[in-house]
């Protein structure tokens, strides 16, 4: 029993957000966009600063609205790949360096209940 207990806490360990953190990138066309993924939980893509959080193998992201976007999430290596929630299709970025600090100057938004999603 005391093996399953390591196990399972070496599983969700393994699953901690921390590695989402980083900076991706992903192309729109021929725009290649930055997106900075903080282990405070805020995330920043140009101006706009979101908070984010994973619930099992989905991604929750609130930009302050008041509801949570979730989209299925799926990493390997250094891809990530986001589904669903407001997107059409799938989307690809890749890990290309490591998250920076956020300004002080810039707050991340308070989260939403946990059963306030968009649909």
């Amino acid at each position: 029993m005391r093996w399953v207990i390591v196990l399972g806490v070496t599983l969700v360990a393994a699953q901690a957000p921390v590695r989402l953190t980083g900076d991706w990138q992903a192309r729109a066309g021929d725009e290649i966009r930055h997106i900075m993924v903080r282990g405070d939980s805020s995330a920043q893509f140009g101006h706009d600063l979101a908070r984010w959080r994973v619930v099992g193998d989905s991604l929750w992201i609130t930009l302050g609205d008041g509801v949570w976007q979730v989209y299925g999430m799926k990493i390997a290596g250094d891809k990530l790949t986001l589904s669903g929630g407001d997107l059409e299709k799938p989307v690809t970025l890749r890990r290309v360096g490591p998250p920076t600090a956020r300004p002080d100057t810039l707050t991340i938004p308070d989260p939403p209940a946990p059963n306030q999603r968009a649909w």
